[in-house]
């Protein structure tokens, strides 16, 4: 469990817990500012960030091969959580995705993104040499379907997105072969064209109304004003804050146009962000986000054995996907849904799933190179 002789301690990768910090500052900073006279989500998001830097200590000593071994009791701890939210689940905003425990509100949807990589990177360790068998690709997708359809009957559609790209991307790394991917493609891109022009149908089923409409939104904005709104008022508070932002060029201003966009504290953060910080800022933050999404690479690439890259791969295809939907959607470059940016966003379920991901590359990058077999 705790092997520190077996620890390279050399390669503690300091500069991504500085970035990580930098980013969380920001974030706190940012929520900072849109927080009404009545509300601390500052003081608890300060809170979260320091307890999440323990969670990351802890984590990135304890051994990923013992945190592994536990991968089916995660598995089901995870699906337990996700029927109580169904069962017993706290609605907001239409949505039902949160646990409300001893006062604090817990969104397990969050931690199945990491409890699913560890899965699947375990899963795929021990069918390594039958990955490319059938019934071993029908267990994997069974084993990520149960999970997504409680996930997306929450209705949290954009989770479940980031966990089937998750699935995905792990299981090519895996080393599922051409000749197994080309069918997949031949048969899948068909049906998602299909998929694509059905949900944009008057009768399709799949979908809720709310959601048709923000896809057909981003298609026909002329027409959607109405579901559109949000997304328009983002790109003005972006635009708005030009070049360096109106922190620097117009700090005493008491109205901010960010204040007409809802949840901007959580999912529309990056609104916040341009208005005050501007392009140059904005484009520090993305920074900051490639420089850790390219540490999980690196870590992937250097992990001393499979289970490792697997992990890593999946940290930082979760990490990439949830940037790219999020600033896509306050661009309104995507469809509007409910993603946060990480460690940026406000919302503790967020900071701690992110958090122990940092600390899993930690951990993985602590330890010596192996022959990964």
């Amino acid at each position: 469990m705790f092997k520190f002789k077996n620890y390279d301690l050399k390669r503690f990768n300091v500069l991504l817990i500085i970035v990580v910090l930098t980013l969380g500052f920001i974030g706190s900073f940012l929520i900072k500012q849109v927080q009404s006279e009545h509300e601390n989500l500052f003081s608890r998001q300060i809170a979260g960030l320091i307890a999440g830097l323990a969670i990351v200590c802890v984590v990135a000593i304890i051994d990923y091969h013992f945190i592994s071994k536990f991968f089916i009791v995660l598995y089901i701890v995870n699906l337990l959580l996700l029927v109580a939210v169904r069962v017993a689940g706290v609605s907001v905003n239409n949505a039902q995705r949160w646990l409300l425990i001893k006062g604090v509100k817990f969104q397990p949807s969050e931690l199945s993104k990491i409890i699913l990589i560890i899965f699947f990177a375990k899963l795929f360790i021990i069918f390594q040499e039958k990955i490319n068998n059938i019934f071993v690709l029908l267990l994997s997708v069974t084993a990520m379907a149960v999970p997504t359809y409680l996930i997306l009957t929450q209705t949290d559609l954009s989770t479940s997105m980031v966990l089937i790209f998750i699935f995905v991307i792990m299981l090519f790394a895996a080393g599922l072969k051409w000749k197994v991917i080309l069918p997949i493609l031949l048969v899948g891109i068909p049906l998602i064209i299909g998929l694509f022009w059905y949900i944009r149908q008057d009768y399709q089923v799949l979908l809720n109304p709310y959601q048709q409409e923000r896809i057909l939104s981003i298609l026909e904005p002329e027409e959607h004003p109405e579901t559109m709104w949000q997304q328009e008022n983002s790109i003005q508070a972006i635009g708005s804050g030009q070049l360096l932002g109106k922190r620097l060029t117009d700090g005493s201003s008491e109205i901010r146009g960010y204040d007409f966009v809802p949840i901007s504290e959580s999912d529309f953060i990056f609104s916040v962000l341009g208005e005050e910080f501007g392009f140059l800022g904005s484009c520090l933050v993305i920074a900051l986000f490639m420089i850790i999404i390219f540490s999980c690479i690196n870590t992937a690439r250097k992990a001393p054995d499979k289970l490792g890259m697997l992990i890593s791969v999946g940290i930082a295809s979760m990490f990439m996907f949830q940037v790219f939907v999020n600033i896509g959607v306050a661009t309104a470059f995507l469809p509007n849904t409910g993603i946060p940016l990480p460690f940026v966003s406000y919302g503790l379920s967020s900071l701690l799933s992110s958090m122990i991901s940092i600390g899993m590359i930690l951990n993985i990058r602590l330890q010596p190179k192996k022959n990964r077999g």
